[in-house]
């Protein structure tokens, strides 16, 4: 069983600043690429943020010079540091990761359940 979770999503005005966090915990072999996604009401979900494990980013041309994405590997933790927040970015904000598991050769891609981030005008 693998799980991923997200915190540190909340309600910041216009400007702010905002840290997410992603830990994957479970039976992992093997923790590959991880990305932050995000979904706002009535649209699709739109990637925000890539890492692989060799620390290689892509980002969404929206949040280029805004938000950064990192990874700490021993802790099998990744973060999006999120800075001059807009309105627009206001979602719910999910981490992904490709692992492979404890006696598996797949690799899979699992999903967190998602941290709200709301910013005010």
């Amino acid at each position: 069983q693998v799980q991923l979770v997200e915190s540190g999503g909340g309600l910041v005005q216009a400007g702010g600043s905002l840290r997410l966090s992603c830990v994957a915990s479970g039976s992992i072999l093997s923790l590959n690429g991880m990305g932050w996604y995000r979904q706002a009401p009535g649209e699709q979900r739109e990637l925000v943020a890539v890492i692989s494990n060799g620390g290689s980013t892509v980002y969404a041309d929206s949040v280029k010079g805004r938000f950064t994405i990192s990874r700490d590997n021993a802790k099998n933790t990744m973060y999006l540091q999120m800075n001059s927040l807009k309105p627009e970015d206001t979602a719910a904000y999910y981490c992904n990761a490709d692992i492979i598991v404890l006696r598996s050769v797949t690799v899979k891609t699992y999903w967190g359940q998602g941290t709200q981030v709301t910013v005010s005008s």
